[in-house]
């Protein structure tokens, strides 16, 4: 094995549990990360059985267990009338179907797992205010370019920098990402503020004619997540803008009252504009690769973003197991996971717009098809997306 180590760019999710990966087969990594210090901003997200899959490889299976939150089911209801479209029980027969359980966590429990992982692994050297703005590479080695023109040298660097990824920016040069006009709220509220007959142990979606409500439980029952979502047309990226309650309520005034007093109960409300690209086939270069929303940024729809991420550390650590060249393994890595990739990217953007999003016939049609499937019909549904482990060099149609 090469004495140099492996460099990441960003101290994401995604960028440290590649870093356990690696370091537990034996890899020396360090990560460069941009802030100060290392954490991460946000409320909840879903984990789908998928992720423990990825827990369990990257070593972390039981602290991650022991932090999340698992729901029963996965409720979608119609914001215009108040009432229950279908629901998919996440008990006994869907933990065995698919392998493992589903799960809500806050995003910032979920790093700190992977943190504490990393701390504790004397393989990793986890260093901060080192924003990489480029690299160089020849037959021996990359070098990570620094902001401050500081050059770090490594057998491989891994561009885990997210959506707007200098990494990216250099290898493949595709511009801005992708606006969808879509405008995402965000609020965390004690869970005695969640109208009482609304707190169910469940991951809920209202849907409405351009605008959805989701909201779950987080941090062992103590609070409740609110993500609203409404297509306003918004033409530029904005992240984490503080807004008023009054900003938020005007995309849900058409909605069924039930579903509104759950907007009313929010507070510190921040705004994000949603963004995504188009899926590549190809993002590596020699001895560097993309990884997570900086290989395939996508759309909050599925629930997917930080799961796939930790499936392409999965991925990328296993490719380190074996004996070929550097790119040679970074570029099985990608074959393996680009075509998974590539389908949440586009299905996340499908099922905002037509799931999600529509009104009239086309909502009715809607809840009559998706009211008629049975348990088990959903569990095939779902089955090629959280049945994965991410080492798969197939893409699943879920049909086999």
């Amino acid at each position: 094995m090469s004495e140099q180590p492996i460099l990441i760019a960003g101290g994401g999710i995604g960028g440290l549990a590649a870093a356990c990966g690696l370091a537990q087969r034996g890899h020396r990594v360090l990560v460069l990360e941009k802030a100060s210090q290392l954490g991460e901003i946000g409320a909840g997200i879903q984990l789908g059985p998928n992720a423990f899959h990825a827990f369990d490889f990257l070593g972390v299976g039981d602290e991650a267990r022991a932090m999340a939150v698992y729901i029963d089911n996965l409720r979608l209801m119609d914001a215009l009338t108040g009432q229950e479209i279908t629901r998919i029980p996440l008990g006994d027969p869907f933990r065995q179907r698919m392998g493992n359980p589903y799960a809500v966590v806050h995003r910032g429990e979920l790093h700190g797992v992977f943190l504490k992982a990393c701390h504790e692994n004397a393989l990793i050297e986890l260093r901060t205010n080192s924003a990489v703005e480029g690299y160089e590479q020849d037959d021996t080695g990359v070098e990570a370019v620094l902001e401050d023109g500081t050059r770090v040298a490594g057998q491989a660097l891994i561009g885990a920098d997210g959506l707007w990824s200098r990494v990216r920016s250099q290898m493949l040069g595709d511009g801005m990402p992708r606006v969808s006009g879509h405008t995402t709220y965000r609020s965390v509220i004690p869970v005695e503020d969640m109208p009482e007959d609304l707190r169910w142990n469940a991951a809920t979606l209202w849907a409405g004619p351009k605008c959805h409500i989701v909201h779950y439980p987080l941090s062992g029952w103590k609070s409740f997540n609110l993500v609203v979502t409404y297509h306003n047309d918004a033409p530029e990226p904005v992240a984490g803008k503080p807004v008023s309650h009054d900003e938020v309520r005007k995309g849900f005034e058409h909605v069924h009252p039930r579903a509104q007093q759950i907007i009313d109960r929010g507070r510190d409300w921040k705004l994000w504009v949603l963004c995504d690209r188009d899926p590549v086939m190809q993002w590596v270069d020699g001895r560097v690769a993309l990884l997570g929303d900086a290989a395939h940024p996508m759309l909050q729809y599925f629930a997917q973003g930080a799961c796939m991420a930790m499936e392409d550390a999965v991925c990328l650590s296993a490719e380190f197991e074996t004996d070929s060249p550097v790119p040679q393994r970074l570029a099985a890595f990608c074959e393996k996971r680009r075509l998974r990739t590539a389908r949440v990217q586009l299905q996340s953007r499908e099922i905002g717009q037509h799931v999600y999003h529509p009104e009239g016939a086309h909502a009715e049609l809607r809840n009559a098809i998706m009211r008629a499937k049975t348990d088990e019909e959903w569990y095939a549904t779902v089955e090629w997306l959280y049945g994965s482990t991410g080492l798969e060099a197939k893409v699943s149609t879920g049909h086999e």
